[in-house]
């Protein structure tokens, strides 16, 4: 036991220097780690790694979803709900019908069945790694926001196909009527329920005591309790926690201090960084593992296999983006898109070379059953892990090195927020100051005005108390500039919903500076 911790605690300090490493060199972390964890797994004496795909699932997919659908933008996400939807949903479809006929055509011992649940499991792409390889090259906003809003729901459509392979696989049998009403119920439960979650901890935050840490341990159960609550009632915990996760971070401001909004953002961000890290080197450790599950199959014939299903999955995912660029430029004629400019032929192509696969799929893979029902063993069940990590391993290693050269030598041009981020802050403070010009006009008198400390207000024209200003700051002077701070974080919410051109990522910064500056109150 004690060695099996010192193997783990060595691997976490392995993944903390790799990704130091993988900064300096400008290579995407995700890369590194998988290769490290091939490496390492490779080493006389190292532990076999043996991973419960009911582990992945509950404890790494919760807060990771989570997390990202706290970070994304609701109005980026509304805003290209079209093409999101459509990658999702249709695009997740149509890869893993590809990859259905494609093992049944070519691989032996395949039937369609075999087929859909791999493509169910090989289908949706994984953002984290584009998402890291993106913060090294500059990408236009509404590249990152469709891959964004695409990772959050991709997973949940191909579990769901994947759930029904497994049955069509054990029973031998689909019903396509009860297989579109338990699509029905994982999609409307799972929403409903995470939407009910959520609901329950927004109220939960707000009657108990404004203790950081209590919200930060809340912070963590909520989205184990909409995933298990989703899966406890068969519908998609996938889905539960990225709507719950949506509508919190939608009301972040109603229901958490500024206080607990910043420890709360250091702490998930911590918190994504190891899961995210142990995840990908964890992918590399298990090779072993899947390798000696082969039997009869060559590791020569698997991992021809393995390079068949990666190249039909890459070249299914651009001519489907294209494909939605060409239904994109014919439906804007018969109703509003977001977009009425055409994309060129750089656009597409991008977008199709980010289907990186992940930690969803490897957990899939092995997620499916050792044995049918009547004691059998389930069939293929050996080469589909071995192909799932070929796929894994070539998209993020192929794609992962290559990609950053596209985006650098095809040029994209930033269509949607076309404006300086220095001019859209000095806008955004020169209202402020004027916010904090006409509270104190309209809620003090003429002699408090005269006193110091709000001479200091008005004479800098800002939000802003100097670190070095008056040391004695009295209650009442805290108390208006508490408002202050309130009017100001109240418009510019509301200035993001209703100004579409306004970039969320410059007015998240705006909103965690006036979260600082509360805190930085409280202590004086």
């Amino acid at each position: 036991m004690i060695e099996q911790v010192t193997f783990y605690l060595g691997t976490t300090l392995v993944m903390v220097l790799l990704i130091i490493l993988a900064q300096r060199i400008k290579v995407a972390y995700p890369v590194l780690l998988v290769m490290a964890g091939l490496v390492i797994s490779l080493i006389p004496g190292i532990p076999v790694l043996d991973m419960d795909p009911e582990l992945i699932f509950i404890i790494f997919l919760p807060p990771l979803l989570y997390e990202a659908a706290w970070s994304t933008s609701w109005k980026e996400l509304w805003k290209w709900r079209r093409i999101i939807l459509s990658f999702a949903i249709l695009v997740v479809f149509v890869t893993a019908l590809s990859v259905s006929l494609i093992a049944y055509h070519f691989i032996p011992g395949f039937t369609l069945a075999l087929g859909f649940l791999l493509g169910g499991i090989v289908s949706p792409p994984d953002a984290v790694s584009a998402g890291a390889i993106m913060k090294f090259v500059k990408v236009p906003r509404r590249l990152s926001s469709i891959l964004e809003g695409e990772s959050l729901l991709n997973d949940a459509s191909s579990l769901i196909i994947f759930q029904f392979a497994v049955i069509a696989v054990s029973t031998g049998k689909f019903v396509v009527q009860d297989a579109l009403l338990s699509f029905l119920w994982m999609v409307v439960g799972g929403v409903g329920i995470g939407l009910l979650v959520g609901w329950l901890f927004m109220k939960i935050h707000k009657v108990l005591p404004d203790n950081v840490d209590i919200h930060q341990v809340l912070s963590i159960l909520g989205p184990y309790a909409m995933y298990i609550a989703a899966e406890e009632a068969h519908s998609s915990g996938v889905l539960a926690t990225v709507s719950g996760g949506l509508l919190m971070s939608y009301h972040r401001f109603g229901f958490l201090s500024g206080q607990a909004r910043i420890r709360g953002y250091n702490f998930w961000s911590t918190i994504s960084f190891i899961l995210n890290g142990l995840v990908f080197i964890l992918i590399g450790l298990d090779l072993p593992q899947i390798v000696s599950g082969l039997g009869d199959t060559s590791i020569r014939e698997a991992i021809g296999y393995g390079v068949l299903i990666t190249v039909a999955l890459v070249i299914v995912r651009i001519l489907s983006c294209y494909g939605a660029v060409v239904t994109t430029l014919v439906m804007r004629n018969f109703i509003t898109v977001a977009d009425t400019s055409n994309p060129g032929w750089k656009t597409p192509l991008l977008l199709g070379w980010t289907g990186m696969r992940g930690v969803v799929s490897l957990a899939a893979a092995l997620s499916i059953p050792i044995q049918l029902g009547n004691g059998t063993a389930f069939p293929q069940r050996d080469l589909i892990l071995f192909i799932t990590f070929v796929v894994i391993f070539l998209t993020l290693v192929v794609q992962g090195l290559t990609l950053p050269f596209f985006i650098r030598n095809f040029g994209f041009a930033e269509l949607d927020y076309t404006k300086p981020e220095e001019k859209v802050d000095a806008f955004i403070e020169k209202q402020f100051a004027e916010l904090a010009l006409q509270y104190m006009q309209e809620h003090l008198t003429e002699e408090e005005l005269a006193q110091p400390a709000y001479k200091k207000l008005i004479k800098t024209n800002s939000y802003r108390l100097s670190a070095n200003g008056t040391p004695d700051v009295s209650e009442h002077v805290k108390d208006l500039y508490r408002h202050i701070l309130d009017r100001q974080r109240q418009w510019l919410i509301e200035k993001n919903r209703t100004t579409m051109t306004l970039d969320e990522d410059i007015v998240r910064k705006h909103l965690y500076y006036l979260d600082h500056e509360e805190e930085r109150l409280l202590l004086r």
